[in-house]
């Protein structure tokens, strides 16, 4: 392997010949990976890459099935959190686990306190705590305030004051910046230049690529368990890290009818709530599929819920069928005429202890009930059994518990809850999160059939193979606002660049009429 120069140090941290599988899924084929002293390395691929497996398998959370994972030279045991962090490799999560009720010097050394004579030595821990928050740019005075009194950046940077307090050479920030504003991100890259000044290196996992320009030295992209390039960052935009990602077109854009050109069935105009999204306009037609396409932390999943009445908007008009309506709760957004199914089944969707024929029937009581106070059941069961079999659950029948189902059934039992009575307006968040390939292809073919039929089908997806195939048109989200749309066909690797925040030379219209991306030249590259 070529090595580059980009000014960093020996290499702290390094990967060779890494493997895993999950049953029949190759998470990892044979990864090597290194990380320099004084150097951020940014580790980017689109969802299934293997990001995060690597990640396991280097903070010890797993082992390798095959290759090694080496830490300043020393070969370190698989699957021992203990030993890696004894090693000096610290993670710190999306979202920071700290405990809320307890002030930040206690939480910097929660599980390794500082002891004198057999006693926490507090006075120590604070005097240290002082010394590490001055270290990343914060007051003092933090270190006796409660971690929940504080703004997510600075829990953030309390998680990163915790892995330093326990000598971390190699810290991992995994999405640090989903959750920030961009004033916190400027915090968080100052905090990450000082760290890299001290010799630390870094492994920073994001899909927001116009960071990477920012604080990275190095960019290695994973793609189906196999990393196909490690290049210093300066050699690389924004659009060919995005090419790189993608590798090859989809398996093909699904071939869809001409829309209809009607009126919009669902019109939102300037839709806005205070640190979601803002100014959020878009329509939908009948026989028409609209993908809002974004990645983690865009806003996507905050305009869904806002349409369904969960989190109303704060300003902006909501048209459906032409009536303006203003969903408050769900259920007025099911009168209005929307349905939704939610992203998170198991929270929000299922009841798995319960049958298929009650977790279709409980979204429709009024209306599968006698007198308007007893179930139905016969009826309850005429419209589980017509359901399975119209959209092909796979299971015995109606009285099945649906927590017995695989998750592609679970996810079709709670999309037939919607279309009992066939609402107008569609708004399915992440309709395949979780379900196999099959399953995937026959939601994607039921989405398609729904539209088909006349209904106005809104998907939300950080999908974008999904986005691409499904939808007539593609709206890219990027922090609360949509900054793009692409019609169906569109290349993934120019969609995928504007959610990134590609401002290159090819904007959204120019790419959008392109037909879909072939890879970029992987010539003199890593592999």
């Amino acid at each position: 392997m070529e090595e580059e120069t980009n000014g960093a140090g020996k290499p702290l941290l390094r990967l060779t010949g890494v493997r895993r599988r999950y049953g029949g899924v190759q998470a990892l084929r044979g990864v090597d990976f290194e990380v320099r002293a004084g150097e951020v390395h940014a580790l980017v691929g689109e969802n299934g890459a293997g990001k995060s497996t690597l990640i396991k398998i280097i903070s010890g959370a797993e082992a390798a099935d095959a290759g090694t994972v080496e830490m300043a030279g020393r070969v370190l045991p698989g699957g021992s959190t203990a030993a890696a962090f004894e090693a000096g490799i610290a993670t710190v999560y999306q979202e920071p686990q700290l405990f809320g009720e307890l002030p930040v010097a206690e939480n910097i050394f929660l599980g390794r306190e500082l002891r004198r004579r057999g006693l926490v030595d507090r006075s120590a821990q604070r005097r240290r705590a002082v010394e590490l928050l001055r270290r990343l740019g914060l007051e003092p005075g933090l270190a006796d305030v409660r971690v929940a009194d504080l703004p997510v950046a600075q829990r953030q940077l309390v998680s990163i004051a915790k892995a330093f307090a326990h000598e971390a050479r190699v810290l991992i920030l995994d999405e640090p910046s989903a959750i920030l504003t961009d004033r916190e991100i400027e915090v968080l890259f100052d905090v990450l230049r000082s760290v890299r000044s001290h010799g630390v290196g870094v492994i920073y996992i994001s899909h927001r690529l116009d960071e990477l320009t920012v604080i990275s030295d190095r960019v290695t992209v994973l793609r189906d368990g196999t990393r196909v390039a490690t290049r210093p960052t300066a050699e690389l935009t924004i659009r060919e890290i995005a090419r790189l990602m993608v590798g090859h077109a989809p398996a093909g854009a699904a071939q869809r009818r001409a829309v209809p050109d009607g009126p919009p069935v669902l019109e939102a105009a300037g839709l806005s709530r205070r640190g979601a999204f803002r100014d959020v306009s878009l329509q939908v037609r009948a026989g028409e599929v609209v993908a809002l396409f974004g990645l983690v932390g865009s806003g996507t999943g905050a305009i869904a819920r806002a349409l369904y009445g969960i989190d109303p908007p704060d300003a902006g008009t909501l048209r459906v069928a032409g009536r303006e309506v203003r969903p408050r709760t769900p259920a007025d957004a099911v009168a209005a005429g929307l349905a939704m199914l939610p992203g998170d089944r198991k929270v929000q969707g299922v009841f798995a202890s319960k049958s298929i024929g009650f977790n279709i029937s409980v979204g429709h009581l009024p209306v599968l009930s006698r007198a308007r106070v007893w179930v139905d059941r016969a009826r309850e069961r005429a419209v589980a059994a017509r359901f399975i079999d119209r959209i092909r659950i796979k299971a015995p029948g109606p009285a099945t518990p649906v927590g017995t189902l695989s998750g592609g059934n679970q996810q079709k039992v709670v999309l037939a809850r919607q279309l009992v009575r066939r609402p107008p307006v569609l708004v399915l968040e992440e309709p395949t999160q979780g379900v196999d390939v099959g399953a995937k292809d026959e939601i994607h073919d039921l989405v398609l059939g729904l539209a088909d039929e006349g209904s106005a089908v809104l998907v939300v997806s950080s999908d974008l193979p999904e986005a691409i195939r499904l939808a007539d048109r593609v709206l890219v989200v990027r922090g609360g606002r949509i900054v793009a749309e692409f019609p169906h066909g569109a290349a993934q690797a120019d969609v995928l660049a504007a959610a990134a925040g590609d401002a290159g030379d090819q904007d959204a219209d120019e790419g959008a009429g392109q037909s879909p991306d072939r890879g970029a030249d992987d010539s003199g590259e890593e592999r």
